[in-house]
């Protein structure tokens, strides 16, 4: 039997388009022989030097403190405590919350995610903690260094012909393909990240997130 191609996949859980690439992504691993690594970064971390640039809703959140940093330290605390197995599941159950359901992100909200995932109720301490801020911002720093400043969340990386990896933002896509038109995408997104040079393919955005 081949072994599978991993598929190293950068996320912020509140972040809608990554959450519509995640499902994509997933949706491939059952068409295509790749294996899905998950890993964290942060839309906060990201914003940090750039939030005088921001909208003031968008900038309260990515504060210290704001609603974008709980997600994110509930994520890699489980992680580290729990080993890298947990973070799809765990992603799953606060993604469906936050998008599929709308619950809001709440200490209520992540801690249902956690039941969810099958994760220890205590773990939510660590949601509102800097306990493994330097893990996350080791893991974020990760994402980034392979893909570049001037991009958000989701990363991709896949191993290229000479084993270096290959990484790139996206593709930011709504709603998520399913089935063959999943499977296309995957290898037309692999093609064309694999051309030295290449960098971007962008349009307009015309309609938000549909979630199923």
């Amino acid at each position: 039997m081949s072994e599978k191609t991993p598929v190293d996949f950068w996320f912020d859980p509140v972040c809608p388009w990554a959450w519509m690439t995640s499902r994509w992504v997933l949706e491939v691993e059952k068409l295509r022989d790749i294996e899905v690594r998950w890993h964290v970064m942060s839309l906060s971390v990201l914003n940090e030097d750039k939030l005088d640039q921001l909208s003031e809703s968008y900038r309260e959140n990515m504060l210290p403190g704001g609603k974008t940093w709980a997600p994110v330290r509930l994520a890699i605390a489980a992680q580290q405590l729990h080993g890298d197995e947990v973070l799809g599941p765990l992603y799953t159950a606060i993604g469906t919350r936050f998008h599929n359901r709308a619950e809001g992100n709440s200490r209520e909200t992540l801690a249902g995610a956690l039941a969810d995932a099958g994760l220890p109720a205590d773990l939510i301490e660590y949601a509102y903690s800097d306990t493994y801020d330097t893990e996350l911002r080791a893991s974020h720093k990760e994402g980034i260094d392979l893909v570049g400043q001037e991009v958000g969340t989701p990363v991709i990386a896949v191993p290229g012909s000479d084993g270096a990896q290959i990484a790139f933002f996206g593709p930011v896509v709504t709603p998520t393909p399913r089935g063959e038109e999943a499977a296309k995408l995957w290898d037309g997104t692999l093609m064309v990240a694999s051309i030295p040079g290449f960098y971007e393919i962008k349009r307009t955005r015309t309609a938000p997130p549909s979630f199923d």
